[in-house]
C-alpha cells in the first residue's frame, strides 16, 4: 500500500487539470478489507475529454468519487486545478487532512452528474438549478435565476422551466442535472455513466448535451457505457480492470486496436 503523497503536485503541468498518482482506495478493515482502487495513475489536460470504460466493480465510480473527495483516497494523490484535493502540506513535507468546510470549497469547483438524477423534488427545474449557487456560493436569487435561464435553454428545456421532476422525462431530468452542476460554473465536470438509467430513448439527448459540453472546452471525466460517444467525443479513453489502467490512449487505438486482452474480452462483450 502507498503511503499517501503530494508527488503528483510537482508532476502537474500547465495545461494539466487533473492529476492522480498511485491512487488507492480500500474500504473496510482487516479481513473484510476490499481494495477498489490499486495504484492508479491518470492525466487529464485542461479542454479534454476523457471516457473510462470497463466491466461492474472495475473501480471506475469509484475513481470519480475519490477525484471530487467524495471519497477519502487510502494512499496516492490527486490535484485538481494545481491543489492538492484534501490535503494541505507542512514545511516539513507532512500532509495533513484538511477541514471539510475547505474540502467542499474544492469539491464546489467540480461538477458531478450522476446515474440517479438527486433532483429536489419540491423545486421546480429552474428552481433546482439556482439552489446550489444561492446556498452555496451566495448569489442573489436575482443573479442565479439569470444564470439558471440561461443554463436550462442551453440544455434545450426552456419550456420546462417550471415543471417539477415528477412532470419531467428520465432524460429531462438528467439535463436538469447537468444545468445544476453547470451553474457552479466548475472548472472540471465529472459524469458517473450518466445514462445508464435512461430508457434507450432518452439516451440521445442527453448525450447531445455533452457533446454540446465538449465543444465548447468544458474538461470532462465521463465513465459510460456508450462506445459510440466515447469514440466520436473522446480525446482519451481509458479501460479499467480489477482497480487498474489496464490500457489507455485515443480512442481510435483503443476501441478499434486493443493490445490488452481483457480489453478485447470487454469490447467483444458490449459491441
Amino acid at each position: 500500500m502507498s503511503a499517501l503523497t503530494d508527488g503528483a503536485a510537482t508532476r502537474a503541468g500547465a495545461t494539466e487539470m487533473v492529476t492522480v498518482r498511485a491512487v488507492h482506495k480500500v474500504f473496510g478493515h482487516g479481513q473484510d478489507a476490499v481494495h477498489v482502487l490499486k495504484g492508479v495513475d491518470l492525466d487529464v489536460a485542461r479542454g479534454e475529454v476523457t471516457v473510462i470504460l470497463g466491466p461492474s466493480g472495475s473501480g471506475k465510480s469509484t475513481l470519480l468519487r475519490c477525484i471530487n473527495e467524495l471519497e477519502e483516497i487510502t494512499g496516492g494523490s490527486v490535484v485538481v486545478g494545481g491543489d492538492l484535493m484534501g490535503y494541505r502540506k507542512d514545511d516539513k513535507g507532512t500532509l495533513h487532512r484538511l477541514h471539510p468546510k475547505v474540502v467542499a470549497k474544492q469539491r464546489s469547483r467540480i461538477g458531478m452528474v450522476f446515474q440517479r438524477f438527486h433532483l429536489f423534488p419540491h423545486m421546480t427545474a429552474l428552481e433546482n438549478i439556482m439552489e446550489a449557487p444561492v446556498q452555496v456560493r451566495g448569489l442573489s436569487k436575482a443573479a442565479a435565476r439569470k444564470r439558471a435561464v440561461e443554463l436550462i435553454d442551453r440544455v434545450g428545456l426552456s419550456d420546462r422551466t417550471d415543471h417539477y421532476p415528477a412532470q419531467l422525462s428520465g432524460g429531462q431530468q438528467q439535463r436538469v442535472a447537468i444545468a445544476r452542476a453547470l451553474a457552479m460554473d466548475p472548472e472540471l465536470m465529472l459524469f458517473d455513466e450518466p445514462t445508464s438509467a435512461l430508457d434507450p430513448e432518452l439516451v440521445g439527448e442527453v448525450l447531445s448535451v455533452m457533446q454540446d459540453l465538449a465543444r465548447s472546452g468544458m474538461t470532462m471525466i465521463v465513465v459510460t457505457h456508450e462506445i459510440g460517444f466515447a469514440r466520436e467525443v473522446a480525446d482519451h479513453v481509458v479501460f479499467m480492470d480489477d482497480g487498474v489502467i489496464v490500457e489507455s490512449g485515443p480512442p481510435g487505438k483503443v476501441l478499434d486496436d486493443p493490445q490488452e486482452r481483457r480489453t478485447k474480452d470487454f469490447l467483444a462483450h458490449v459491441l
